[in-house]
């Protein structure tokens, strides 16, 4: 793979970078240590222009290259999961019940080596707009970071960003135009009856019978209101109900996801799952309160930044997928890609236990790659006149 050579050089110093960041993982919007470190090494490659505390947390960081030209964004995502981790690996997590289990430690990673490579030769015109983000994971750091302008307010034309893959080999890179990832809904619907003696269930308004019909019906949603070339998921998650073999409860709680690619289908599945609760909550006698929320909607790639990506990517690795399968996972990267063109691929880093899995660990071989397509497709978009 023709990685780039200076960056190649990095490896070491990139490998002691994510593992410090593997070792100290942070949630949601409280990535301060993680922007901290972050802005430590920016200002040792000598980067001055420095924006901090950008949803909470994040940072934007500008590199200006030589003369003018456009503005690129490019995007690493910087939270933990709470989750304990079971790798047993010398740099494991040391804060109890968080770990680095979806590989931000590696992107954060890719993105600091491709800024330490950019501020040395600064073989490119126009600016780099280098886009550390928290909160992938919860309630959106790349929504929040869209709402407070950052595309505006630094002139950002176009965004790109890479998210490690560790059901591809290492190297191999992966995307598509259009849509790449779904939209994610959520609900929580809690359903109250009258409690008491499981032997007096006449005496009762049972919520389980209720419960178990809700569950029932929300599988008709995608197999029997959704044209079956269209894609939709409607998984129940949670069931909590009941203590005691001899007590009816008072009350169950459900929750769930939704993913959806198309906005009628998406319209369709809140409507139905709203009627169905209705209706079975009237049925059973019992009253129901849902939540439901809308979280991030589908990723969609630009078709003409994507190929443009997917030609920089040849350049550097051996296998480019262009037509990667759509995935039903979501990413709030989504939002970015609403307020700029731009593109979100997939970065092989060798088969192994899955995201959001506690065994999972960011393969530290694939840093470099990373940092070589961010480093190539700056140089290629943004070429210097000569």
């Amino acid at each position: 793979m023709p990685i780039v050579n200076r960056i190649a050089d990095y490896a070491e110093e990139m490998k002691t970078w994510r593992r410090h960041l593997h070792r100290n993982p942070e949630l949601s919007l409280e990535c301060h240590e993680t922007a901290a470190f972050v802005v430590e090494r920016l200002r040792e490659f000598g980067i001055t222009d420095i924006h901090t505390g950008i949803a909470t947390s994040g940072v934007v960081a500008i590199v200006e290259g030589q003369g003018a030209g456009p503005v690129t964004g490019l995007r690493a995502d910087m939270d933990a999961l709470p989750m304990d981790e079971e790798t047993g690996a010398e740099h494991a997590s040391e804060v109890p019940g968080k770990m680095h289990a979806c590989g931000h430690d590696g992107h954060t990673t890719m993105l600091l080596g491709a800024a330490k490579y950019l501020a040395e030769t600064r073989n490119f015109a126009g600016k780099v707009a280098l886009i550390f983000q928290p909160a992938e994971e919860t309630i959106g750091g790349g929504r929040i970071m869209v709402e407070e302008g950052i595309m505006e307010r630094f002139g950002i034309e176009q965004v790109y960003a890479l998210h490690t893959d560790p059901s591809r080999p290492l190297g191999e890179i992966a995307t598509r135009p259009g849509p790449l990832m779904a939209a994610v809904d959520d609900f929580e619907l809690r359903l109250t009856g009258r409690g008491g003696h499981a032997a007096h269930p006449d005496t009762c308004i049972d919520p389980i019978p209720c419960a178990l019909a809700i569950g029932q019906a929300l599988q008709t949603v995608p197999a029997r209101n959704t044209d079956p070339l269209e894609s939709l998921v409607v998984s129940l998650t949670v069931v909590q109900t009941g203590s005691a073999t001899n007590v009816i409860p008072e009350t169950a709680y459900l929750a769930g996801t939704v993913r959806s690619f198309d906005p009628g289908v998406r319209d369709m599945a809140e409507r139905r799952i709203r009627e169905i609760v209705a209706g079975q909550a009237m049925a059973y006698g019992v009253t129901a309160e849902l939540d439901y929320e809308r979280n991030y909607p589908p990723t969609i790639n630009h078709a003409e930044q994507t190929a443009f990506a997917v030609s920089v990517a040849r350049e550097v690795v051996a296998e480019v997928i262009d037509d990667s399968v759509p995935s039903m996972g979501a990413e709030d990267f989504s939002y970015m890609l609403e307020a700029r063109p731009g593109a979100f691929l997939y970065l092989g880093q060798g088969e192994g236990p899955f995201c959001h899995h506690p065994k999972f660990d960011f393969n530290d071989e694939a840093a470099p790659i990373g940092a070589s397509f961010f480093a190539k497709l700056i140089e290629a978009r943004q070429p210097l006149q000569r």
